[in-house]
């Protein structure tokens, strides 16, 4: 897929999610395959005024590239502002939040309440197109409700202002993460644009990327929870995308292993009491499904030290040795 300018070699994107998409598994998911990253959300006010916890969230390495800096706002001047400021961080794109349905994000006006106003939509991407030298995306929803579904016209509107590329999740914003993701709004915003489509949501395994790309025409899938605890999913997705090759779920070890791995890179850029707090949650996806999993999960509640993660690896792997 071409970005502009820039070229998107594989099938599958890692989607932001703000707590979880840090710069340690952005580089993980990479690693995996995940052919394109975007960071957490950055409010664009909170960086102009120079919170230190904002420039954290845009900080990028080579590893993980390409990469984008996600940023959310309702103010044009304001976005294109904090878009030139964005540029410190030397990202690949700049993705526009218009999707998240978080009720503190949308009750300033932003992420998925922007739906509500196409003309709005379009002239944030106009402002930030004309700040920044490199591609300009959008992430959007359905719409704001189900009698308010705009994605069509505002994915329009927004690829006429410049947009390079719209990512779409298939509800709307009522609708949080449930029920099923609508992909025939992927496709009927595929059919409203020239620019590439990127679609999201219910992406749960190989089978089902290859599903929605073949039921909806679009041009990249955007791979979002399915990811948590299972970077593989994307190695998985690019080998049946590819080649048709199924490759089958890791075992124990490697699951054990990748975690492990995982905390550590989290330590090394945030410092361990830091790192480990963070780390409860993703310990606990990388558990799921495991014979007494509850149980192990009630101990990556109370991880404090890296050690703490040594102990707990080990005690699984006797627990479950063959």
């Amino acid at each position: 897929m071409k970005l502009g300018h820039l070229s998107i070699d594989g099938f599958a994107a890692l989607a932001p999610m703000a707590g979880v998409t840090d710069r340690a598994f952005r580089e993980l998911c990479a690693s995996f395959g995940a052919a394109y990253v975007v960071t957490e959300m950055v409010s664009a006010r909170g960086l102009l005024y120079h919170n230190r916890k904002t420039a954290e969230l845009m900080e990028l390495s080579e590893a993980e590239r390409p990469a984008a800096i996600q940023l959310f706002g309702d103010d044009p001047q304001i976005m294109a502002q904090a878009a030139r400021r964005a540029m410190d961080f030397s990202p690949d794109a700049i993705d526009i939040n218009m999707g998240c349905p978080a009720p503190k994000v949308t009750g300033t006006g932003g992420g998925s309440a922007l739906m509500k106003d196409p003309q709005l939509c379009a002239r944030i991407v106009e402002a930030v197109k004309a700040a920044v030298p490199v591609p300009v995306t959008v992430k959007i929803r359905k719409g704001w409700d189900d009698e308010h579904v705009s994605a069509p016209l505002v994915a329009k509107l927004c690829a006429q202002a410049g947009a390079d590329a719209i990512t779409v999740h298939g509800r709307t914003r009522e609708q949080m993460y449930r029920p099923s993701a609508d992909w025939e709004i992927i496709r009927k915003v595929r059919q409203a644009v020239d620019v590439p489509v990127i679609g999201n949501g219910d992406v749960a395994c190989a089978a089902d990327a290859a599903r929605m790309m073949e039921q909806t025409g679009c041009d990249l899938v955007m791979v979002g929870r399915a990811a948590l605890g299972n970077p593989w999913i994307f190695r998985e997705i690019n080998a049946f995308l590819g080649s048709g090759r199924v490759i089958p779920p890791p075992g124990l070890p490697e699951r054990l292993l990748v975690l492990r791995r995982h905390v550590a890179a989290m330590c090394a850029l945030k410092g361990e009491a830091h790192a480990m707090r963070e780390a409860r949650k993703h310990a606990g996806w990388y558990l799921r499904g495991l014979k007494n999993a509850a149980g192990y999960r009630r101990r990556t509640g109370a991880l404090a030290t890296f050690d703490d993660l040594d102990h707990l690896i080990r005690d699984i792997l006797a627990q479950n040795a063959p």
